[in-house]
C-alpha cells in the first residue's frame, strides 16, 4: 500500500566511506519499487550518479530508462550548504511526480551533515508530501578501528585548513560526531577487513557518539537487504531540531558560510581506450606525487565490450567492470581528478601515457 507521503532516506558519511556502494546494491534490488536518488556530486562529471543509473545486466530497456529518468545530482556544492537553492527545487519536482514515485534515496557528500538536509524536510512545500523515513549515517570501519575516521583524512584536513571559515571545525573526529548526531542507523563498511577485536573498536566508537536506540549495521561490500535500510518510518525530521552538533556551537542560525571544497582542483581528463594497467600505474604515481585526494571514472578498454569503473579514494585503487558500453555510446575514458593546487595540463600528459 502506497504511503501517504513519500519516505525518504538519506544517506551520509565520509567520501569513499562506500554510500555509492551501498545505494546501488539498493537499487538493484529494489522489488519493483519505482526510486527517485538524489546525488551531491562534487566534480564536472557526475560519476557517482552514473554508477547509480547503470541496471544490472539482465536488466530490459524499460528498466534503464525509467532508473535514468529518476536520477537527480546537485552539482554546486554540498546539500548542506545549498539546501535552499538546489534541494528546493528538486523536490518539487518530484512532488509533481509523485504519484509515479514510491521512494526517494539522497546521498550526500562527503563533508555534509545531514541536520540541514532533515530540517528542509519541515518546509511546507515539502512536508505535505515527503517525510525522511531514516538517516543513514556509513563509516569506514578499518579507517574508524585504526583511529583515522576516514579512509584519507589527511583530505579531510585540507579541506578544512583551505578555508578560515572551517578552522572552527579542527578534529576530523567532531565531524563523524556530527554525522553520527543525526543517524537513526549506523552502517560500518568493509567489515570483511575486521577481526572481532577492530569490529569492537569500532563499536565502541559508535556507542559513545549514538543513542541507545540507534542500531549499528556491520556489512561487506555494501551489500544488505534493502529491508533493513527502507521503511524505517523513523520521520527524522520531527525531532531533528533536538539534535546538537559541533557546528551549531559555531554558527547562528541562517549565517552565511562556505565549504572548503569550494577552493578545490576538479577537472576531467578525457582520453580514447587505454591500457588499463598503464593508467592504474600512472595514475598511482600522481596521487604520490601530488595532492590528489578523489579519482573516480570510466576507462574504455581495447577488446572489452564492458566499461572499467576506476574508484582511487587516498592510496587504494578499485577497479571493475560495470556494465556493456551501449551502441550509441562513444568508447571513451574520463577520469574527475579531485585535490589541490593540481597543475591540470601535467595531470593530462602523465595519464594520456596510457592511451592506445
Amino acid at each position: 500500500m502506497k504511503l501517504n507521503k513519500i519516505p525518504a532516506t538519506i544517506v551520509t558519511g565520509f567520501l569513499g566511506s562506500g554510500k555509492t556502494t551501498l545505494l546501488s546494491n539498493i537499487l538493484k534490488n529494489a522489488n519493483g519499487l519505482r526510486i527517485a536518488v538524489i546525488v551531491n556530486e562534487f566534480g564536472e562529471l557526475d560519476i557517482d550518479a552514473d554508477l547509480l543509473r547503470s541496471c544490472p545486466l539482465d536488466c530490459d530497456d524499460e528498466t534503464a530508462k525509467e532508473s535514468q529518468s529518476g536520477i537527480y545530482e546537485l552539482a554546486n556544492g554540498c546539500i548542506c550548504c545549498t539546501v535552499e537553492e538546489e534541494f528546493l527545487p528538486v523536490m518539487k519536482t518530484l512532488v509533481e511526480r509523485k504519484d509515479e514515485i514510491d521512494y526517494i534515496l539522497i546521498e550526500t557528500s562527503g563533508l555534509a551533515l545531514p541536520k540541514p538536509l532533515v530540517q528542509a524536510f519541515n518546509w511546507p512545500e515539502i512536508k505535505a508530501h515527503c517525510t525522511v523515513d531514516s538517516v543513514i549515517t556509513v563509516i569506514d570501519g578499518p579507517a574508524v578501528a585504526e583511529g583515522r575516521f576516514a579512509d584519507n583524512p589527511e583530505q579531510i584536513a585540507a579541506l578544512r585548513l583551505a578555508d578560515e571559515n572551517l578552522d572552527h571545525d579542527p578534529s576530523l573526529e567532531e565531524l563523524l560526531a556530527d554525522q553520527l548526531s543525526a543517524a537513526d542507523l549506523v552502517i560500518v563498511s568493509k567489515a570483511d577487513l575486521l577481526t572481532d577485536d577492530k569490529k569492537k573498536i569500532v563499536t565502541d566508537v559508535i556507542t559513545a557518539r549514538v543513542d541507545s536506540k540507534v542500531k549499528t549495521l556491520l556489512i561487506e561490500h555494501g551489500e544488505i537487504s534493502s529491508d533493513l535500510i527502507m521503511g524505517l518510518e523513523k520521520a527524522s525530521e520531527d525531532a531533528i531540531n533536538k539534535v546538537h552538533n559541533h557546528h551549531d556551537d559555531h554558527h547562528s542560525h541562517g549565517e552565511h558560510h562556505k565549504h572548503a571544497h569550494d577552493d578545490f582542483d576538479s577537472f576531467v581528463v578525457s582520453l580514447g581506450e587505454v591500457d588499463d594497467r598503464k593508467l592504474i600505474n600512472a595514475l598511482g604515481l600522481l596521487i604520490e606525487e601530488l595532492s590528489i585526494y578523489r579519482a573516480k571514472g570510466f576507462a574504455a578498454i581495447p577488446g572489452k565490450p564492458m566499461r572499467k569503473v576506476i574508484q582511487g579514494v587516498g592510496t587504494r585503487i578499485d577497479q571493475y567492470f560495470d556494465r556493456l558500453w551501449q551502441a550509441d555510446e562513444t568508447r571513451s575514458t574520463n577520469i574527475v581528478i579531485i585535490g589541490k593546487d593540481l597543475d591540470e595540463e601535467y595531470v593530462t600528459s602523465k595519464l594520456a601515457e596510457a592511451v592506445i
